[in-house]
C-alpha cells in the first residue's frame, strides 16, 4: 500500500469520526434539553448568584465579589501562589458618579 493511499484512509476515518462526534453532540444536546429548563427553574428557585469557576480560593471562586487587594492579603509584594490567578483578571474599578 502506498504511503498516500494510507494518509488518505486515515484522513477519512478521522473525517468520518468528527461528524459522528458533531451528529452525537446535537443528539446528546437535543435530549438534554429538559434537564436544561429544570436547572434553570432550579437556579431560579434557589437564587442561585454566581458560577463558581475555581475552587482554589475565594477571589478566584467569585471573581464579582473580590477586591482588588485580596491576591496581595498576605504581603502587597507576594507572588501569586494560585495556579487560576493568572487566569482570572481583578475585578474592574467601579465607576465614579458624574
Amino acid at each position: 500500500m502506498r504511503k498516500s493511499t494510507f494518509f488518505l484512509i486515515l484522513t477519512s476515518l478521522n473525517l468520518a469520526l468528527c461528524a459522528l462526534l458533531v451528529l452525537h453532540a446535537r443528539i446528546r444536546g437535543a435530549e438534554n434539553g429538559a434537564v436544561r429548563g429544570a436547572n434553570r427553574e432550579l437556579v431560579r428557585e434557589l437564587q442561585i448568584t454566581d458560577l463558581c469557576l475555581f475552587t482554589e480560593a475565594r477571589y478566584t471562586r467569585h471573581p464579582a465579589m473580590a477586591d482588588r487587594h485580596a491576591p496581595f492579603q498576605d504581603h502587597p509584594l507576594s507572588l501569586e501562589h494560585f495556579p487560576t490567578g493568572s487566569l482570572v483578571h481583578p475585578p474592574a474599578l467601579p465607576r465614579e458618579a458624574p
